[in-house]
């Protein structure tokens, strides 16, 4: 600036100079030779004039120049700009801005993306037989691959070889109730024990805890049994490793006819890993090159588990002696006794398999390297048109409808979408667990939503989303936009509670909760259900088209098309806003409610069992860490309330304490080896809130299973992983709570 004024000044003078010498006394000598002097200038009015004029043209060229300088250094300081410098400043047009108004995205979105275009992508995606690492399955992998690619999305593969239990190729599984003839069921159960037992047959009803607890009650000895089971209420796996609790020897699973109105041959399939991912690389990727030492997971069984028909299960129960059913069990059967003995033979064979995920990306226009995943399993054990087909032609046709809008229609979001297609989900989310465990680091503080598109479609008449806490408040607005045909969401299925009657919570074996439980990423999963039951052809040969028009009433396209846009407002206004629409406070209630029961139930042992826990054991640290939490959350408030939202490190250091959260509450404390879900507040393990509160209720009565020592150092551990996820979510170091 200094520069251009001192040449407009050098300029000023030569004009003065010529104007002054056309009035006769513009020469630099006078007549007499001496000097010209300014001063002589300053004797006359017309001179002063002329001098006050260029002093004030001076100012205003100055500040014409300086407000011109000033505003070629702020072009781009603010979130919705779209221009920033590049080499030698340069304007480049960045596309973050001008932002979309959101009413204009969901147009957008409902004009593209619709049941006719979602129907001709069931054709498009459906095929009889596609179980994981089969030519199907890679053929289906590459018809995925290939739409993203026309999208004009940034496309990869994950390559994986896994190892998984299939049906003996040459023999078979069998089972012979006393003295009859010899079953051969074709379902199974991948990852059971292999061998054989005999034992007696004891019936356990759904084989929750609960139900093997009213067993207990009764004094029934369940050593060396074999456990008879209905499918339902919870996963194969939960139903074997609480059979193995009881030392149970085996376990028969069959659909019963209240649950299941399906034929009495029909087959069941599905897997008993307690965990998700590859069983034989737990906590580190199935990658080729790798060179780990051979180990399994802990949830792994180690007893038998088979699957079999409703005719077979029905025949065996009719016949069982013994004591009658718990009144609060449905039916008119006995529970069997010591002579309703029973063989059991498993041979299923371990094999290796190759498979693929398939990606493609939309890029961010501000954060790019921050993204929200939406995904989906490509295989099932035989059509799986609600398990994975609807599931894959919702994820194409979000990918297609959201690239046209990035491409034609002007939206720019400001984080990056990444769409993934996953291979081996009916082996227990192999293909996506295996893709965290790979890129675990690089996700951790990069990937802050999944999106789950697993069997949302099974139903009509019900709605239920599972997830993150983090999310519901989104969760909520999000039920309040979406239309299922005339009527909003909310309004159809929330009643008079939305938590109570569309809240639900996340189960095993969802794909959605390795990414919430073992990675910290907060993620939702929903589905349209039919009077809020499972969907009874799911681990079946018979999950085709037709059954699922039968329990939709022929609504599949126009349900999924529903479906698919609550999930496209999810991740469109995680990608559209300046900051994350996550609610770290609802976590405090949680946190609030567990704590305040473990307070209680640590009273009741010092009281009951006084020998047990040390009278200077207290509660205090623990709700210390509590307070810590709640008030590094409503700091976060007001910092979002008090920030200014057009700054663009003002929001992603925001962002970056939000994503934070749900990573903090993985405890560090565990082996992924050995509890995998360490997440303490939605994980499973001892070293959750919920596992603390069940230990109490053992010490309590002095349960010998029990072991003091062993809760509190997973009391001390968990009060430490919430305080530190307090310190995390305060921000600076300097801003931390330090009361603990």
């Amino acid at each position: 600036m200094e520069g251009d004024n001192s040449h407009v000044e050098m300029k000023l003078s030569s004009d003065m100079d010529e104007e002054v010498g056309e009035n006769g006394v513009g020469e630099h000598h006078n007549s007499n030779g001496k000097p010209y002097v300014v001063q002589k200038l300053g004797h006359t009015p017309k001179n002063l004039c002329y001098f006050a004029s260029g002093t004030l043209l001076i100012f205003i060229i100055g500040i014409l120049i300086g407000y011109m300088s000033h505003g070629e250094k702020n072009v781009a300081p603010v979130c919705a700009s779209s221009i920033s410098l590049i080499e030698n400043n340069v304007p480049h047009e960045t596309g973050a801005a001008p932002l979309m108004d959101w009413d204009d995205v969901k147009s957008l979105l409902a004009q593209k993306f619709t049941a006719a275009k979602i129907e001709q992508a069931f054709s498009d995606f459906s095929q009889a037989s596609h179980r994981a690492g089969s030519p199907e399955d890679e053929k289906l992998g590459n018809r995925v691959l290939q739409r993203f690619k026309e999208y004009g999305m940034n496309t990869w593969t994950d390559e994986h070889f896994i190892k998984v239990q299939d049906p003996p190729t040459s023999g078979y599984n069998k089972i012979v109730f006393r003295n009859m003839s010899e079953e051969r069921p074709k379902g199974f159960l991948s990852y059971s024990g292999n061998g054989s037992v005999t034992g007696a047959v004891l019936y356990a009803h759904y084989g929750q805890e609960v139900d093997f607890r009213a067993l207990r009650d009764k004094n029934i000895n369940m050593n060396g049994r074999v456990m008879l089971v209905r499918a339902g209420k919870i996963s194969f796996a939960e139903k074997v490793a609480n059979a193995a609790k009881m030392n149970a020897s085996a376990v028969l699973i069959y659909p019963d006819q209240a649950d299941y109105k399906i034929n009495n041959n029909t087959e069941l399939y599905g897997h008993v890993h307690m965990g998700s991912g590859d069983p034989y690389t737990p906590g580190f990727p199935s990658f080729n090159h790798t060179q780990f030492p051979p180990v399994v997971s802990s949830g792994l069984p180690r007893i038998l588990a088979q699957t079999i028909t409703r005719g077979i299960g029905t025949r065996i129960l009719r016949q069982l002696r013994g004591q009658n059913w718990p009144e609060d069990w449905e039916g008119y059967y006995r529970l069997g006794d010591e002579s309703d003995t029973i063989t059991v033979e498993v041979n299923n064979v371990l094999a290796e398999k190759k498979i693929h995920n398939v990606f493609g990306v939309i890029k961010g226009f501000v954060d790019s390297d921050r993204y929200v995943v939406i995904g989906a399993q490509r295989d099932a054990w035989g059509p799986g048109f609600a398990s994975s087909t609807v599931g894959t032609s919702v994820l194409v046709e979000l990918a297609r409808s959201i690239s046209d809008m990035v491409k034609n229609d002007g939206f720019k979001p400001r984080r990056s979408i990444v769409f993934a297609s996953w291979s081996a989900g009916e082996y227990g989310s192999v293909g996506a667990t295996e893709w965290l465990e790979g890129y675990l680091s690089s996700l951790n503080m990069k990937a802050f939503s999944y999106i789950n598109l697993d069997g949302i479609v099974t139903g009509r008449n019900g709605f239920k989303v599972a997830g993150s806490p983090l999310m519901h408040s989104l969760i909520e607005n999000t039920l309040k936009e979406v239309k299922n045909k005339e009527m909003l969401l909310f309004n159809e299925f929330a009643k008079s509670n939305w938590e109570l009657n569309i809240l639900e919570p996340m189960q095993l074996d969802s794909a959605a909760y390795p990414f919430l439980a073992f990675s910290g990423i907060p993620s939702i999963s929903f589905r349209f259900t039919t009077d809020n039951s499972d969907y009874k052809y799911f681990g079946t040969l018979e999950d085709t088209l037709e059954n699922l028009n039968m329990a939709t009433s022929s609504q599949v396209p126009q349900l999924a098309e529903t479906a698919g846009r609550f999930a496209g407002h999810i991740v469109l206004r995680l990608v559209h806003d300046h900051l994350l629409q996550m609610d770290v406070m609802k976590y405090y209630k949680i946190i609030r409610s567990d704590v305040f029961k473990i307070n209680g139930k640590v009273k009741e042992v010092l009281q009951m069992q006084p020998q047990l826990l040390p009278k200077a054991l207290t509660v205090q640290w623990l709700i210390s860490a509590s307070g810590s939490y709640s008030r590094a959350a409503r700091s976060l408030q007001v910092d979002i309330q008090n920030s200014d939202l057009e700054d663009i490190e003002m929001c992603r250091l925001i962002n970056d304490r939000i994503m934070a959260v749900e990573k903090n509450f993985l405890s560090p404390y565990v082996s992924p080896r050995e509890s995998p879900f360490r997440h303490i507040l939605v994980g499973s393990g001892p070293h959750t809130l919920k596992a603390l509160i069940k230990h109490l209720d053992a010490l309590k009565i002095n349960n010998p299973e029990a072991d003091a020592e062993l809760f509190r150092n997973q009391f001390a551990l968990a009060t430490w992983a919430i305080q530190g996820c307090a310190n995390s979510l305060a921000g600076d170091i300097w801003s931390l709570d330090n009361n603990i």
